[in-house]
This record gives structure tokens, C-alpha cells and sequence, in this order.
């Protein structure tokens, strides 16, 4: 969930940045620019000042008076363009030169030059000339009227290079980067811790339900840390698996009890049909088939209690010498596969540690070797092999049996289930069920496939790291 969501908090993140990022940039340009325009035309100003009252062409006789102004204010346009590097000039309404630096620069006749020159015969200044971007080269055109007596008598036109100004709204731009990157690491950052507080409790949920779905009741979520909602949440969780693990526990405990007082009465009974026995004719089938069912009750009736006991028993965890184990209870069934005129056989290596219940491993394996001895013709073999995987140590038991179908692999595992075609075979159902609740006390588990070229392959997994 959180390589879904951090992903979407960092997009909104980032959209937002920019999204005062690029007001800003343009905001910080466009004030760059209006900082020189008007530089521009307080310079003009002293140009217009001297212009004003000069109204004699420069090919007429200039009167000394106006002659004066005229030297004076082409000196100033001459030192204003070699100390700033600034093309400006005075020009008539008819775009003739009263004075311009450097000598025969003259007005645009279009772009912007022509335009500011325009709005300044308009008797405006030029207040907000086409925006020049760092990319761009060129100059900045800046006019301003020359005014006298209320009419625009002339026109002062500047034309500045723009390459200081670029750079310096670069650098207010690179300013700007860096503080959006910056920003955006903050964002990131707080994004991770957000997100890491939010879905904490979820994780710490997710863990505990797997956990109880893998039969460790006891699991709980601290409810402390978190938005209030999943903080609910927890706390409805634990309800819940409180509410599951009573239930559970009465379960266990009807159970176990009926089995238990379940016994006595069917001793009884059978005890009465034992002495019932012994007053009939020998090879009586009626009495032979009545004793035959309430011994299988019984072996329920066992079955029942040890399946509740193996639910409600904790494993005792040691590290185990799966191997060992494994070859110990291949050796103790080996009678029982010479009788059946089976071969029972163990390969694997002299060693293999992992964490688990010696006992329950023990009568796990128990339970599967039997199963597997039942199914298995004479002739046939069952194999028994202990393999390295990874983290896990798994016991693979195959035999030559019939095997099982898909379908009742699915199946195979569930309590009093047993194989349509297998009814005639002795047992309780109740094996495999008992095998797989002590198997899962310890954090081990129990899976079925068919074997090849027949037959049924079953594999316990022990983990070699301690459950935490």
C-alpha cells in the first residue's frame, strides 16, 4: 500500500510546487525587468530635461543659448553609451536625430523599438515592454515623451542589452530551483513519515490477522499510534479476536469433554458386549460387526481428543535435528512395513537443524508414515527424504499408493474426510487434521501432491529461524 500511496502524495506534492514555482519565476522576471525599465527612464528624465527647450533642427543655425543645451545633452548621451554600453538618442516626431549616441544610430522602424517609440509620441512612457526571458537575446527598448508647453515635441529612445539582466533572473530562477528542490525533499521526507504513520497500524494488523489465521490466537494489535479511525479499528480487531478465540476455546472444550465422557459409557457398552459375546455361538458375524463398530467409536472418540488437545497445546520449540528424527521414526516403522511387505526407506542427509516441536513433529511424521503404509500395495515402496530449502527444512514423504484426484487433494487434510474409493481402510478421518494442528502450534506446515509416476507426495515444512 505504501508503494501506492507515496507515489500519489509526491505527484500532488510536486504539482503544488510548481504550481507556485512557475508564478513565482515569472513574477521574479517580470519585476527584474521593471526594475530596469524604470532605471531607464530616470536616466531619460535628465535627457528630456535638456531636450525640452532645444527646437532648432541640428542642420539650422542653433541659437547659443539652445546650442549650449544641445552640445551638453549630446555629451551626456555620448558618456551615458560608453560607461553603460546603452544605444540611446532624442529623436523629432518625424524620427529625425536631434542627438543620438553612438553617431547614425537611429529609431527601429518595427519591433519593440518602433512600438515604445509610438506609445511615447502618444505622450506615454514605456511601462511595460514585452517581457525578455533568459533564453532570449536581445535589447530592451525603453521611450519616454519630451514635452513642452503640453505638446510631445520629441522623443527619448533607449535600447539596452539585456544579458545583465538575464542573468540575473537566472540566478533568481536557479534560487527558486533550489528551493523547490529543497522543498520537495521536505515533502518527500514528510511524505514518508506520513505515510509510514498511517499505515504503521495497518501493517501491525495485517501481521496480527495473519497471524490468526495461521493459528496463533493470541495475537493482538496495540491500539496507541495512528490516525483515531484505525486506532478504532485495532481496537474492533482485538474485540473480534478475543470474541473468535472464546469461541474457539468453547469449542475445543466441548470437545474434548464429550470425548472424554463420551469413554466411559461406550467402556461400559462394550464391555456388556464383550460378556453378550461370550454367551453366543463362536463366529457369531452379528456380534463380530457390533464389536468392530464400537471399536472404531472408540478410535474416534481418541481421535476427537487428541485433535482438541493439539489445537489448545503450545509447541515446546527446540532446534531439532530434523533428520534425526525423521530416520528414528523410519526405523520404528519398519516392522510395521515388513509386515506389509513394503519398503520403507530413508534418504537424505545425516543432519538438518531447524526450530520445532521434537514430539509433534514426532507424531506429525507419525501420522503421515501410517497413512502412507495404509495406501501403499505390497511390492510398492514408500521413500522418506529430508531436503535444504532456503530458510525451511522439508521432510518429503512418497509413497506407491493409489494416489488421489485433484479434487480430493483439495479436500485432503479436512476433518472425517476421507476418499470415496478408501472407505474399506481403517481410520478416523481424523489423522491428517491432527497432524496439521500440531504442525501449525510450531509454526510448520503440511502440503499434498500427487508423486510420479503414482502414488502421493507429501511435504513437511519446518522453518530453520525461530518464529517470533
Amino acid at each position: 500500500m505504501r508503494t501506492r500511496l507515496l507515489p500519489l502524495l509526491i505527484v500532488l506534492l510536486a504539482g503544488v510546487l510548481l504550481a507556485l514555482g512557475f508564478p513565482l519565476a515569472a513574477s521574479l522576471a517580470a519585476a527584474e525587468q521593471e526594475r530596469v525599465v524604470v532605471d531607464r527612464i530616470d536616466d531619460m528624465a535628465r535627457f528630456a530635461a535638456l531636450a525640452q527647450f532645444v527646437t532648432a533642427r541640428p542642420e539650422a543655425r542653433v541659437p547659443e543659448d539652445e546650442g549650449g543645451r544641445l552640445i551638453t545633452l549630446r555629451a551626456e548621451l555620448n558618456r551615458y553609451h560608453d560607461l553603460y554600453g546603452i544605444r540611446s538618442g532624442v529623436y523629432y516626431r518625424d524620427r529625425s536625430a536631434m542627438a543620438q549616441a553612438p553617431a547614425g544610430w537611429s529609431v527601429p522602424g518595427e519591433g519593440e523599438g518602433d512600438q515604445a517609440f509610438r506609445e511615447a509620441l502618444a505622450g506615454r512612457r514605456s511601462h511595460d515592454p514585452q517581457q525578455v526571458w533568459p533564453w532570449q537575446r536581445g535589447r530592451l527598448a525603453v521611450a519616454s515623451p519630451v514635452v513642452r508647453d503640453g505638446d510631445v515635441v520629441a522623443v527619448v529612445v533607449t535600447e539596452s542589452p539585456t544579458g545583465q539582466m538575464r542573468s540575473h533572473i537566472l540566478h533568481g530562477w536557479l534560487l527558486i530551483g533550489a528551493g523547490e528542490f529543497a522543498a520537495m525533499l521536505v515533502a518527500v521526507g514528510a511524505a514518508f513519515r506520513l505515510t509510514g504513520w498511517v499505515l504503521r497500524p495497518v501493517r501491525i494488523l495485517d501481521a496480527a490477522t495473519h497471524d490468526i489465521a495461521t493459528g496463533r490466537m493470541k495475537s493482538r494489535v496495540a491500539a496507541g499510534s495512528g490516525p483515531p479511525e484505525l486506532r478504532r479499528l485495532a481496537r474492533s480487531f482485538n474485540e473480534m479476536a478475543d470474541n473468535v478465540e472464546d469461541v474457539l476455546e468453547q469449542q475445543r472444550a466441548f470437545v474434548a469433554d464429550a470425548s472424554h465422557q463420551l469413554r466411559n459409557p461406550l467402556s461400559a457398552l462394550l464391555l456388556r458386549i464383550e460378556l453378550l459375546a461370550l454367551e453366543l455361538p463362536d463366529g457369531n458375524e452379528e456380534i463380530r460387526s457390533v464389536q468392530t463398530e464400537g471399536k472404531r467409536l472408540a478410535a474416534v472418540l481418541d481421535d476427537l481428543l487428541d485433535l482438541a488437545l493439539a489445537e489448545h497445546a503450545a509447541a515446546d520449540l527446540k532446534l531439532t535435528d530434523v533428520a534425526e528424527v525423521a530416520e528414528e521414526r523410519v526405523g520404528a516403522w519398519r516392522p510395521v512395513a515388513d509386515r506389509e511387505r513394503v519398503t520403507l526407506t530413508y534418504e537424505g542427509p545425516a543432519g538438518a537443524t531447524a526450530w520445532a516441536d521434537p514430539v509433534a513433529l514426532s507424531s506429525a511424521l507419525d501420522a503421515v508414515v501410517d497413512n502412507a503404509l495404509k495406501f501403499t500395495p505390497e511390492g510398492e515402496a514408500v521413500r522418506v527424504g529430508v531436503e535444504h530449502d532456503g530458510d525451511t527444512v522439508r521432510i518429503v514423504v512418497a509413497d506407491g499408493g493409489p494416489g488421489l484426484t485433484e479434487e480430493e487433494l483439495a479436500r485432503i487434510g479436512d476433518r472425517f474426510w476421507r476418499s470415496g474409493r478408501h472407505q474399506n481402510v481403517s481410520g478416523s478421518g481424523l489423522g491428517l487434521s491432527i497432524t496439521r494442528a500440531l504442525l501449525a502450534a510450531g509454526g510448520a506446515s503440511i502440503t499434498y501432491a500427487g508423486n510420479e509416476p503414482k502414488g502421493l507426495r507429501v511435504t513437511i515444512t519446518v522453518p530453520r529461524t525461530p518464529r517470533s
